[in-house]
């Protein structure tokens, strides 16, 4: 394993060429549909959200493996945030609750 890439260094590799040249190398290799959906048995193209492709072993700690086509799938957003714990950036929108106490009179 090389040393921990920068925020930086992992943003200027995923505006490079070779990175956008990669990614639709994966979408298409995968059929444009989330691995994970389909392995539940569901069928999530980029007709129904938007699809990523995600790094099995993480860039920032193997760079090295940044370009390898044995560690990138292709996730829809959903997987993509549940695989690195980011719910509250579901691609979903969430309905707010609506506050039942907004009008009543307030003490301070």
């Amino acid at each position: 394993m090389q040393s921990k890439l920068t925020w930086q260094e992992r943003r200027n590799f995923y505006n490079s060429t070779q990175w956008k040249q990669m990614h639709d190398y994966i979408l298409d290799r995968d059929h444009h549909e989330c691995l994970w959906c389909k392995a539940d048995g569901k069928v999530t193209t980029d007709a129904d959200t938007i699809l990523e492709v995600d790094h099995i072993k993480e860039l920032e700690y193997y760079p090295e493996l940044r370009l390898d086509p044995n560690n990138l799938r292709t996730l829809c957003k959903d997987c993509h945030n549940k695989r690195h714990h980011r719910m509250n950036y579901s691609s979903h929108k969430h309905v707010r609750k609506v506050n039942r106490w907004s009008e009543d009179e307030r003490w301070d």
